[in-house]
């Protein structure tokens, strides 16, 4: 008779809940939310030398119209995945 691995079983709280998320889907939701803060921070920019003039290349440029609202999307769909993602039942 071969060996058959054992399948961990998850963890009950003294209710008998399972657990709704494991660490795998935690992972997966710091990973999105690292996404999104850094989209808003690329989105945030840096200060401008003079305050007082529009610089529409400081404003309208690739980082701040097309990269960081990418980002933004990308770790949102991430997180949805994440939520969504049904933990392994053993």
């Amino acid at each position: 008779m071969k060996d058959k691995k054992a399948i961990p079983v998850r963890k009950k709280d003294p209710a008998g809940v399972l657990p709704l998320f494991e660490k795998r889907n935690y992972t997966w939701m710091l990973i999105g939310a690292g996404l999104m803060i850094l989209g808003f921070l690329l989105m945030a920019g840096g200060r401008s030398e003079d305050p007082n003039v529009f610089n529409p290349d400081e404003i309208y440029g690739t980082q701040r119209i097309t990269i960081a609202p990418l980002l933004i999307l990308a770790g949102l769909v991430i997180e949805i995945i994440a939520i969504f993602r049904e933990p392994k039942r053993g």
